[in-house]
């Protein structure tokens, strides 16, 4: 049986979570963002402030410029994660198999589930008909498409958002097809489609491929995804290592990535927090400061979802720009934000210098998987901990989440940063 895969991509999310909440935005430029004349970039801008020009991770300024007429919003995280999950909570009504790819992204395996929603077969001149082309396909194909409209009604519906959704044989091809009609749009790629769908396209749309592939892809006389799907895989090995493998089944549109649920041990998963100075931080207190502000967080994270992370990263972006990231990887997996800081803090000092100046600083845990739940060991030597901190997790759920600050941030939790980001 051909594999069925569904890429749902919340439009414009954060943007549309806010017009959603108050109707005064509908049909206005609205930006997710720090404040305009501060440090901040860009979170989510709704298609009319893209209209004009502004992008994810545009400087808040740079925005300000393009867009003056602009509504800018500071980002409420919180309340996009609850978005989130309510948005997943939907998708599983038709698959068990949801994957949770970022807060505005999820991968659906949806093969063979047409005869749970009770989809209609081709030929009956109604929704699941197979499209144009397709009758030697019929029954898988035309499920999926059913169900991937059944989605988007289901999410307009009951959270009055939107999304994109692409349908594909694999995960790849999904995902490029749901970038391909934004927004509200509904796009199948077959195997068979992507010499003509995908190879007259700029090799810099394929997924996977970033700004610094792209420049060597381009030396080599790539601009096309089909330029690249030319060059034999041999080639691309030794130009680009075991990254060219990759490179070559993608340029052909294959992936046998599986879909993976939450709580599947196998999955890679990450959680991060980051922020952005109003000015560039040179004190190596204050930037230990926040990052003891943004290890907290990424704990209360990881204790939200149930996770133990085993590997630290600490992201720094410099006043020019250029931005380097050191990771440390625990004997012990956890969730407690003094861990995390302990091996975050230690990795800071190490890579300190005289005379950095840090515009953007960040925080993740990588290697996670589930944790143990309420139920530790006795004998566990953070159990202690860990209840002090479920606690002020209560607390801040309840009451918001300055209800309960540490001393040492009252400072750092005020007005010298600029909103951050979630992944």
């Amino acid at each position: 049986m051909a594999r069925w895969i569904l890429h749902v991509d919340m439009d414009a999310f954060f943007a549309s979570v806010e017009q959603v909440l108050d109707p005064t935005l509908a049909g206005r430029p609205v930006i997710v963002a720090g404040s305009a004349e501060g440090r901040g970039v860009v979170s989510s801008a709704s298609y009319q402030a893209r209209r004009r020009g502004v992008r994810s991770a545009m400087p808040t300024a740079t925005a300000k410029r393009l867009c003056p007429e602009g509504v800018f919003l500071p980002g409420r995280h919180g309340l996009y994660e609850d978005y989130s999950r309510r948005v997943v909570t939907i998708l599983r009504q038709f698959t068990p198999l949801v994957e949770q790819a970022s807060i505005d992204e999820a991968c659906l395996d949806v093969t063979g589930c047409e005869h749970l929603h009770r989809v209609k077969r081709p030929g009956d001149g109604r929704q699941g008909e197979a499209p144009e082309g397709d009758r030697a396909e019929p029954t898988g194909l035309s499920g999926a498409v059913s169900i991937a409209r059944a989605v988007k009604e289901a999410v307009k519906k009951q959270l009055g958002l939107s999304c994109s959704v692409g349908v594909g044989p694999n995960r790849l091809l999904a995902k490029m097809a749901s970038g391909l009609d934004k927004p509200d749009g509904l796009t199948v790629i077959r195997a068979r489609d992507v010499p003509r769908v995908l190879w007259p396209r700029p090799v810099s749309v394929l997924h996977g491929v970033g700004p610094r592939t792209e420049s060597r892809l381009r030396a080599l006389g790539v601009e096309t995804i089909g330029d690249l799907a030319r060059f034999p895989v041999d080639f691309l090995i030794r130009e680009f290592g075991v990254g060219g493998r990759y490179l070559h089944d993608a340029a052909h549109g294959k992936d046998d990535t599986p879909v993976r649920p939450a709580g599947d041990a196998a999955e890679a998963k990450s959680l991060s927090r980051e922020t952005t100075f109003r000015t560039d931080v040179e004190c190596l207190d204050t930037v230990l400061e926040t990052l003891l502000d943004l290890c907290d967080q990424v704990g209360r994270r990881l204790r939200k979802h149930g996770y133990l992370g085993r590997t630290v990263v600490v992201k720094v972006r410099r006043a020019d720009f250029t931005t380097f990231t050191r990771s440390k990887t625990l004997d012990i997996p956890t969730d407690l934000g003094e861990v995390i800081y302990q091996e975050a803090a230690s990795i800071l000092r190490d890579v300190w210098r005289a005379g950095l100046r840090v515009r953007l600083l960040g925080v993740a845990m990588a290697n996670v998987e589930p944790g143990p739940g309420l139920a530790a060991g006795l004998f566990d030597p953070g159990e202690k901990l860990r209840r002090v901190s479920r606690a002020v997790d209560r607390i801040r759920d309840r009451y918001g989440e300055n209800a309960v600050t540490r001393a040492r941030l009252i400072k750092t939790r005020g007005g010298d940063r600029e909103g951050g980001s979630e992944k």
